[in-house]
């Protein structure tokens, strides 16, 4: 059943300050802080089946270490953006969970993640500690939130990750924060089942191998691998990408192209999805994309484009903080703050 829609500022977050332009419904930033948008969404995916979806779309995030930028409203021209200023986007796979492990099919089963998955976790939040994050979007299952999570416990800004409850007005009410110092020091975390692993339908819980075995190989290898086939009552990747895609374009991209930083935690095949749209590739290219489990990936945003730097390799590698005078000055400052 859908619900009713409804936009208002997150406030737990969200600080004083804010006036409202002339015949303008957007909101400009005049104190450091930010504003965020909610509506609940259609239940309208099999992965989203008896929860109720909330999302938030942040119009004007935290202010970083380099210089604040307000945020454009949605109806931004496209020739106003082409002068907007370049941002980070960090993709990250969550680390090894336990049916990885047991080499099931987990799609939007909500799993944990192993040990290892941790320790994965951990690295990738080593390898971006000195990238600034604005703000973090992760999918509804807690296998990416713990990655973000325990990513961000790395991060040389220390900022603390806050998940948004907006299920109801109580959850709201009771998750405030009531110290302006305190909301300064912190990083909104957004969670949306759009971004869930794609639904395997009949084959979640099931042993590749004795899938492989039971239905062939080349069958099994069809319903993973294929672009628009997908497994009995379950999503191809056509279909994971028409969900994911239309969210990161609604409400991640506009934040990247106002200046945000963002850190996306998701899944294989959600995160081949967006990586398909930012590169541009086929249907084929794309199901021959490979992604490994909690190693991060950069994009940077500027004039309208993205363009892929890689991956950070250690935490010490200097040469990606070398492609961007931005990223650069960034590392700086860190390194300022903490001598």
């Amino acid at each position: 059943m859908a619900a009713t829609a409804f936009h208002q500022a997150i406030g737990t977050l969200i600080n004083s300050g804010f006036q409202q332009e002339n015949g303008n419904t957007s909101l400009r930033l005049i104190s450091n802080g930010f504003r965020v948008d909610v509506g609940l969404l259609k239940k309208g995916s099999s992965c989203s089946r008896g929860r109720s979806s909330v999302v938030a779309q942040a119009s004007s995030s935290q202010t970083s270490v380099l210089n604040p930028v307000s945020s454009p409203s949605n109806n931004t021209s496209t020739d106003s953006r082409k002068k907007t200023n370049e941002a980070a986007l960090i993709l990250i796979r969550h680390g090894e969970s336990l049916w990885n492990e047991k080499n099931l099919f987990t799609g939007c089963v909500d799993v944990p993640l192993t040990k290892k998955g941790v320790e994965e976790a951990i690295e990738a939040g080593q390898r971006i500690s000195n990238i600034p994050v604005d703000i973090i979007y992760t999918s509804a299952l807690i296998r990416a939130q713990m990655t973000a999570m325990l990513a961000m416990a790395q991060h040389r800004r220390k900022k603390v990750p806050i998940v948004m409850h907006n299920e109801s007005e109580q959850a709201k009410s009771w998750s405030q924060i009531f110290s302006e110092e305190t909301k300064k020091q912190c990083i909104p975390v957004i969670t949306a089942w759009q971004l869930n692993e794609r639904m395997y339908g009949e084959l979640q819980g099931l042993n590749k191998q004795e899938t492989a075995d039971r239905y062939g190989k080349e069958q099994v290898h069809e319903w993973r691998r294929s672009y628009d086939i997908p497994p009995p009552n379950g999503e191809s990747l056509e279909m994971c990408a028409q969900r994911a895609v239309a969210y990161f374009k609604e409400h991640i991209e506009p934040l990247l192209l106002s200046g945000k930083n963002v850190m996306v935690a998701a899944h294989g095949n959600s995160l081949r999805s967006i990586i398909m749209y930012l590169d541009q590739l086929t249907s084929q290219e794309v199901i021959s994309l490979e992604l490994s489990t909690g190693i991060p990936m950069l994009y940077i945003s500027k004039e309208g484009k993205f363009v892929r730097r890689g991956s950070p390799v250690g935490p010490t590698e200097a040469g990606v903080y070398a492609y961007t005078k931005n990223l650069a000055l960034y590392r700086q400052k860190l390194d300022e703050m903490v001598q």
